[in-house]
């Protein structure tokens, strides 16, 4: 056999061969990449997820997830939103979505309070890498979407300031790990302990006569409320240690308390404050207007004596915590004067909103809310 027919019979399988050696070249180091471009976390429930090792684009399901994102400075990573931030309301009373108006821009991928639509979500474009979820007992159960959109999942437990602090933190720093943040994370768990610990130091050690005893009503839950709607643990009040007529002295933490005209009307506190999420049930009823017109309301000490406050709105798709640390100032500044007599309250709120949100925004917020923030209210009857 001559060696052009060696050749011949030879040159497919040596082409096959170098074929092989090439794709072993090519396609093994990308496999290795592949494996290296991923890394697991544990989420809030304890669950394992397999995300991305960078992630560039992500959504935020549930009440409270964008504004957790956007205290850590990363929702210029936001590729979609839920339906409420694309909302047009008269009032709104969230400091992210106010020093954020691009969100009002984006795609929506599903309803508010967690009612994620998996169709939409895989129409955006580009598509999240990740999903970060909070409540994840409402809405869209995070297992089954990570399922249905083959997006990791991650869910977080919002907590609050007082008394579910550490499930907070810990949220705070998963986000951080998994947005490679961490040291933002800790700069905000950092600010939220400094300007707690700063609050109580003020008011430590008060007797319990040096104390005035206060109320608030007019809290939203799950909807604006009149002016009996309040929280047993309110997180300012606990804060700055004031006499709150509506605490629960048996230990059960409530989070909302319906409390009777009666029980008011017999305590008689010396302050009464007003949460003006309240002002979104119209001029013919709400917290405000039960105060101008409801003879038990009318016959308070704190309201014929003008010592009625509104205070910025503490629910509002879930806590607003830097809100809630401004009403603190403010209302540590009206109990206690000599004690907070450095501190002008809106210019507080503005240093927390700079820091969490990048914007100072009490202004913007206070004016959709009448300018009656940090303010004695006008209590006036209406006219028939």
């Amino acid at each position: 056999m001559n060696s052009k027919k060696i050749i011949k019979l030879w040159f497919p399988l040596l082409a096959w061969l170098m074929i092989l050696q090439i794709s072993r070249v090519i396609f093994l180091p990308n496999q290795i990449l592949s494996a290296q471009e991923t890394r697991s976390i544990r989420d809030s429930t304890g669950r394992t997820v397999t995300i991305p090792a960078t992630i560039k684009q992500i959504i935020c399901s549930g009440p409270g997830a964008l504004r957790l994102v956007t205290y850590l400075h990363a929702q210029d990573l936001v590729v979609g939103v839920d339906d409420i931030e694309k909302r047009k309301t008269q009032f709104d009373a969230r400091p992210y979505a106010l020093a954020n108006p691009q969100f009002k821009t984006l795609p929506i991928f599903g309803g508010f309070r967690g009612h994620d639509n998996p169709e939409k979500i895989l129409s955006l474009n580009p598509l999240p890498q990740v999903i970060f979820k909070t409540f994840p007992t409402m809405g869209y159960d995070p297992v089954k979407l990570d399922k249905k959109t083959d997006i990791p999942v991650i869910t977080l437990e919002y907590g609050d300031l007082f008394p579910n602090r550490k499930k907070l933190y810990a949220s705070l720093t998963i986000l951080g790990q998994a947005l490679a943040r961490e040291d933002r994370a800790k700069a905000v768990i950092n600010f939220f302990e400094t300007q707690i610990a700063d609050l109580e130091n003020r008011t430590h050690g008060l007797a319990d006569e040096q104390k005035k005893t206060c109320f608030i009503g007019g809290i939203a839950f799950k909807g604006p409320h009149g002016f009996q709607s309040t929280e047993p643990e309110y997180p300012p009040f606990s804060f700055v240690n004031a006499r709150n007529i509506a605490r629960d002295t048996r230990g059960k933490n409530l989070r909302h308390s319906i409390f009777s005209k009666e029980r008011i009307l017999m305590e008689n506190p010396e302050i009464l404050f007003l949460d003006l999420s309240t002002l979104q049930m119209g001029d013919d009823q709400g917290g405000l207007h039960e105060l101008k017109n409801d003879p038990v309301y009318m016959g308070l000490s704190g309201v014929i004596k003008g010592r009625v406050y509104g205070l910025l709105p503490y629910n509002w798709y879930a806590q607003n915590f830097g809100s809630i640390l401004a009403n603190a100032w403010f209302i540590g500044k009206i109990l206690y004067p000599d004690r907070f007599a450095d501190i002008i309250p809106e210019q507080e709120a503005d240093k927390i909103y700079s820091f969490l949100v990048a914007a100072p925004v009490f202004d913007r917020m206070n004016t959709l809310f009448r300018n009656l923030a940090f303010q004695p209210l006008n209590l006036k009857p209406d006219r028939k």
